[in-house]
């Protein structure tokens, strides 16, 4: 919606977007795009914190989140004047609200309130909860054989109401699908209704608790029993009720909760920026990914070392480089001196692994030389075999780093020059301290699965962060935890800080690294 003032059109100053169910990537792409600009957010406790990430830095975040059975952070009075106040300072307002904002999400009744202040809105809709748990749980709420009628209905309707306005005795026999937001509290009178106005006791009833989420849980009876069973599992909010024929088909159709990495939290400690692969790869099996970086990657204070090496680029025979982050500082550093992938004619080159070599070839540049096994040794090993003796060897890597390489290749003869290019160290003092508090609570509530390592640096950094001094300190708090390493050089350093190392792959990659977790986590299950 748009409004006039003096014959122009402004553009919304409110944005009322619908977060979607739980699942982070089920909000829609306008709503990803209004996250990205927003000034201020005021967002609810269904709508993932995960979209956070996707909201500016210097934005004012507002939680007004309100739980069942719970103390309301804000009342809807509150909520409404903090949009309006927000908007009229010429702030752009996103109002993240979880489900779609407009199907018993209290949206028409915010919106109303910007008509009124004569505020400019727009809405975005959301992926409603109804359909989510019912796709997320394996139930089409509507199918040709059993029906092509469905009613979404509140088990939470207002308490200053002076009665029900939902008529039970058309609901309970003249829908084929009845779906209850919020009513779990009522159950047993939502049942007791549609039971006394014809409904069969023996309808099939699904009950799904945080649909699209890791924490997603299914119970399954029928209008005679659903209450009792969802007392004795303990089915608490927020969760959706599911009432018709179509239930019988989740033993079908079930395929969220089927994924063999569903219900793992599995902690991964990349840095955020390097993470979306091995997130997306765990992800897609079901895991809930827990993003922690214990890593701050930075330029070094000095490229004194690099700069004289590329003055003379043309006398080495061998580059080499051992990890991404060494391919993305160093071309930084060449291009940030007016040279470019040209003046890399002299040496050949030669990549730690395939991931390396990908980075490489992104940037015109095709390896000489890759290792059989993707470790440094190996790559030492390689270029021994080769013949290093008396040659000329660049290997620009992080400041602080293993030995092994430079040392092996010193040892047969070659003249080897170092030259830091960028540095590992601890997220910030601010940051640091979020991770820190938020892992170590995880970690001593149960709710970690498995940690991640790529390298040594997310390994000591974990340690160091987590205040852990010694390694039987590290394998008492790590106690029922797995721990997956990308390859031997980061299982030697996961070993040496007290971590048992219950995963590692044949191949080191983030592919093989998530194949291997999937690999050991089915076959616990199996055993």
């Amino acid at each position: 919606m748009s409004r006039e003032a003096g014959g122009k059109k402004e553009a919304p100053l409110v944005y009322l977007v619908g977060a979607g169910p739980g699942d982070p990537g089920l909000i829609t792409v306008r709503g990803k795009q209004l996250l990205e600009q927003a000034e201020v957010l005021i967002y609810d406790y269904l709508a993932s914190r995960k979209l956070l990430r996707h909201v500016p830095k210097d934005a004012e975040l507002i939680y007004a989140g309100k739980r069942g059975g719970k103390k309301h952070t804000h009342t809807q009075e509150e909520i409404n004047r903090m949009l309006v106040e927000r908007a009229r300072a010429g702030k752009k307002v996103v109002r993240l609200k979880g489900g779609d904002p407009f199907i018993f999400g209290r949206g028409g009744e915010e919106i109303e309130e910007l008509v009124k202040a004569g505020l400019p809105f727009e809405v975005v809709p959301g992926v409603t909860s109804a359909t989510a748990a019912a796709t997320y749980a394996g139930i089409p709420i509507t199918h040709r054989k059993f029906t092509s009628t469905v009613a979404f209905v509140t088990g939470h309707e207002d308490p200053t109401k002076p009665g029900s306005s939902i008529a039970w005795d058309k609901i309970a026999t003249g829908v084929g699908t009845i779906v209850v937001y919020m009513g779990i509290k009522n159950l047993p009178s939502i049942t007791a209704q549609l039971i006394s106005h014809g409904r069969d006791p023996q309808t099939p009833v699904a009950v799904v608790r945080w649909a699209s989420t890791s924490e997603q849980r299914t119970v399954v009876g029928n209008l005679g029993n659903i209450a009792e069973i969802v007392r004795q599992n303990n089915i608490r909010p927020p969760s959706l009720v599911i009432i018709g024929e179509v239930v019988t088909l989740r033993d079908t159709i079930n395929w969220y909760e089927k994924r063999p990495l569903f219900g793992k939290r599995i902690v991964v400690t990349r840095t955020r920026d390097q993470a979306s692969e091995l997130v997306t790869l765990l992800e897609n099996y079901g895991a809930e990914c827990l993003e922690y970086p214990t890593i701050s990657l930075g330029p070094v204070e000095s490229y004194e070392i690099l700069d004289r090496a590329l003055e003379e680029i043309g006398s080495y025979d061998w580059l080499l480089f051992t990890s991404i982050n060494a391919v993305d500082y160093f071309f930084k550093r060449l291009f940030a001196r007016g040279l470019d992938v040209r003046d890399l004619k002299g040496p050949k080159i030669a990549a730690v692994g395939k991931i390396t070599a990908e980075a490489l070839a992104a940037k015109g540049i095709r390896a000489d030389l890759l290792p059989e096994e993707f470790t440094g040794d190996s790559l030492a090993e390689s270029l021994v075999a080769a013949g290093v003796e008396n040659r000329r060897v660049l290997l620009p890597r992080a400041l602080k780093a293993r030995e092994t390489l430079p040392e092996t290749l010193a040892g047969a003869g070659a003249h080897v020059t170092v030259a830091p290019v960028y540095q590992n160290t601890l997220p910030s003092s601010s940051a640091g301290e979020k991770i820190r508090e938020e892992l170590r609570q995880a970690l001593q509530e149960k709710r970690v699965d498995m940690v991640t390592f790529t390298s040594s640096s997310t390994v000591k950094n974990f340690v160091r962060l987590l205040d852990l001094d010694t390694p039987g300190e590290v394998e008492n708090f790590l106690s029922g935890v797995g721990v997956a390493v990308i390859g031997p050089i980061t299982a030697i350093t996961a070993e040496q800080s007290g971590l048992h190392v219950d995963v590692q792959p044949e191949e080191y990659t983030i592919p093989g690294l998530v194949d291997s977790i999937v690999m050991y986590f089915s076959g616990r299950a199996a055993g």
